[in-house]
C-alpha cells in the first residue's frame, strides 16, 4: 500500500472533505450535538479558525485556517473522529477495524486540498454552502441547518 504524505504547510487555510464508512445513511445529522461537542472540545486543545463548515447526513466539507507556527491538521481531525465515534454505535467492523482499535464510523482518510489564491478560497467556500442545494437536500443554502452560511449571512459575506 502506497504511503500518502499530506503537505505540512504551517498557518494554512485547507479544504476537507470527510466522509462516514456508510455512505447513504444520515448519522452525521441525527447526531450533529456529538459532532458539535466533539469540534468544540478539539478546538479548545488544539486552536484553529473554521472559515466554512457543512455537514450532510454521510460527509462533511470544512476549510480550516491554522494558526501561525501549526500544520497538524491531521492530528485534529483524528481527535473529532474518535469523540465522535465513541458517541455513536459501532459500526460493522472488519478484522482490520479491530486490530486498530476502530468503531468503524469513519472512512479512515480524509480529501483535503491546500488554498493557495483567493479565488480557491472563494470557490472552496461556496462548494461548502452549496453542497446542499447541490445534493438536493434543500433549494437555497440558507435553508440547510447545518452549516456555516447563516454565520456569513448575519456577518454580511453571503449574496
Amino acid at each position: 500500500m502506497s504511503r500518502y504524505i499530506r503537505p505540512k504547510v504551517p498557518g494554512a487555510t485547507v479544504f476537507f472533505t470527510v466522509n462516514l464508512a456508510e455512505r447513504g445513511g444520515d448519522l452525521l445529522v441525527q447526531r450533529i450535538h456529538a459532532l458539535r461537542e466533539a469540534v468544540f472540545k478539539t478546538r479548545a486543545e488544539r486552536r484553529f479558525y473554521i472559515d466554512a463548515w457543512v455537514v450532510m447526513p454521510d460527509h462533511m466539507h470544512a476549510v480550516w485556517t491554522l494558526p501561525p507556527g501549526d500544520s497538524d491538521y491531521a492530528r485534529r481531525w483524528q481527535v473529532i473522529k474518535a469523540r465522535f465515534s465513541r458517541s455513536v454505535p459501532k459500526g460493522v467492523r472488519r478484522a482490520s477495524h479491530v486490530a486498530r482499535r476502530e468503531r468503524a464510523v469513519w472512512q479512515r482518510r480524509f480529501w483535503e486540498h491546500h488554498i493557495r489564491d483567493a479565488d480557491s478560497y472563494v470557490a472552496a467556500i461556496r462548494y461548502c454552502h452549496l453542497n446542499p442545494v447541490k445534493h438536493g437536500f434543500v433549494n437555497t443554502a440558507e435553508d440547510w441547518p447545518y452549516s456555516s452560511v447563516h454565520r456569513d449571512i448575519a456577518a454580511g459575506r453571503w449574496p
